[in-house]
């Protein structure tokens, strides 16, 4: 270091300024009962995790749902944060199954009006734990999925010749297959299968599967053959497209004159899975589900509900409310809501006529009430009788009526 600096340095810290006395020294010297102490609520217990003694009553149950998301017969679906979680039902948190086995005593949760308590539930790694429900919920939401009840229809078998009626026309047929390729890149990919849709025979459609790029140029095994009416094979195309476009195999194959061609329509999915896409396809369901390729199975959309009430005209006051008392209001057995006149909701609730200076309470013709923030959900839409004011608790009272819509997430 240059003398000069250093010189100049040491005269700086030897300043008198920066020397402190004890008695000075002391004003940092915080008495013990005047300390900061942490708000944090600890918790009076945590849940554990543990091995389940009798995992073997719950093996079946949980081979038997993968083998049901296998086939389609169940789909997962995204749970909002409003939903129940029902007991004697499945999730996937974190890409592991759970069993919500049971729940215990209930109470209502003063945050979101939803309930809570300690549950017990059984995971496919063969350990329980007794997590509270609140936590369970927030799991599944955040990092998981519902899985549905099994759909019986997806036990029929397709149409059957006699369904058939004169008035039908037959306009082809949407065929499975898999490639019986020696090329080791294509050979290795397990659960590919190609899907179409031809006017003629499969048999004659793919006869020459061999020297045709669209099959790979290798023979292939009819895996599955679905004679269909009524139906163009564009639209067919174009569902089979939308489903499956996230597990479309990418892939470059070389023709005999040494060209090259990106054949379409194989897909890597389960063949459980593509004839059940193709029954809902048939009957109209398939646009309600998407295909989940992490989990292997169709997801169910959430449709977000939407309300159809034409309130042109009306004055409308939009309010979140638990929904232990929406379901009150439904029934009937609440029919005043509640609302402290705050200074945040003064100009809610009330305004100033301008003509003699005084605050009146605010009409409003009807209430929308939703249950949450959650973007997806539940809301109705109640007619308003009257309007009071509470003083001496500081509350507005609408006074309540008609239930004239409820919207449900479908």
């Amino acid at each position: 270091m240059d003398e000069k600096v250093k010189k100049e340095l040491e005269q700086l810290w030897n300043d008198p300024i920066l020397s402190i006395s004890d008695k000075e020294m002391e004003l940092f010297d915080v008495p013990e009962d005047m300390k900061a102490v942490s708000r944090r609520k600890v918790a009076d217990y945590v849940a554990q995790y543990k091995q389940c003694d009798d995992f073997d009553r719950y093996w079946p149950l949980f081979q038997q749902v993968h083998a049901e998301l296998r086939m389609g017969k169940r789909s997962v679906v995204k749970v909002t944060k409003t939903a129940n979680l029902i007991p004697k039902h499945f999730y996937l948190v974190d890409g592991v199954m759970l069993y919500l086995d049971d729940v215990g005593t209930l109470t209502m949760d003063e945050g979101n009006g939803l309930p809570n308590g300690r549950t017990h539930c059984i995971l496919e790694n063969g350990t329980e734990t007794d997590i509270l429900l609140q936590t369970l919920r927030k799991n599944v939401v955040g990092n998981g999925y519902a899985i549905t009840e099994t759909e019986e229809e997806t036990h029929g078998a397709f149409f059957n010749e006699s369904d058939i009626q004169d008035s039908d026309v037959t306009t082809g047929y949407i065929y499975v297959l898999k490639s019986l390729s020696t090329n080791p890149d294509i050979a290795q990919i397990e659960n590919l299968y190609k899907i179409g849709f031809t006017t003629n025979s499969v048999e004659e459609r793919v006869k020459n599967a061999a020297k045709e790029p669209t099959y790979l140029m290798a023979p292939v095994e009819i895996v599955g053959s679905y004679r269909i009416v009524n139906m163009k094979s564009h639209n067919f195309e174009t569902l089979i497209h939308q489903v499956l476009d996230c597990v479309q195999l990418q892939l470059t194959v070389t023709d005999g004159e040494g060209k090259e061609h990106h054949p379409k329509e194989w897909y890597v999915v389960p063949f459980p899975v593509i004839e059940t896409i193709i029954r809902k396809i048939l009957d109209g369901s398939i646009v309600r589900y998407s295909y989940n390729k992490t989990t292997q199975c169709l997801e169910k959309k959430v449709k977000l509900a939407k309300s159809t009430f034409d309130t042109k005209g009306l004055k409308v006051l939009t309010l979140i409310i638990k929904k232990v008392y929406f379901d009150m209001i439904l029934d009937g057995s609440k029919d005043i809501e509640y609302r402290e006149l705050k200074q945040t909701k003064l100009n809610s609730y009330t305004y100033i006529d301008k003509t003699d200076g005084k605050r009146y309470l605010r009409w409003y013709d009807v209430l929308r009430l939703y249950v949450g923030y959650n973007r997806n959900r539940e809301s109705a839409l109640v007619q308003v009788k009257d309007i009071t004011f509470d003083k001496e608790n500081n509350m507005v009272e609408y006074h309540l009526g008609h239930v004239l819509e409820h919207v449900k997430p479908e």
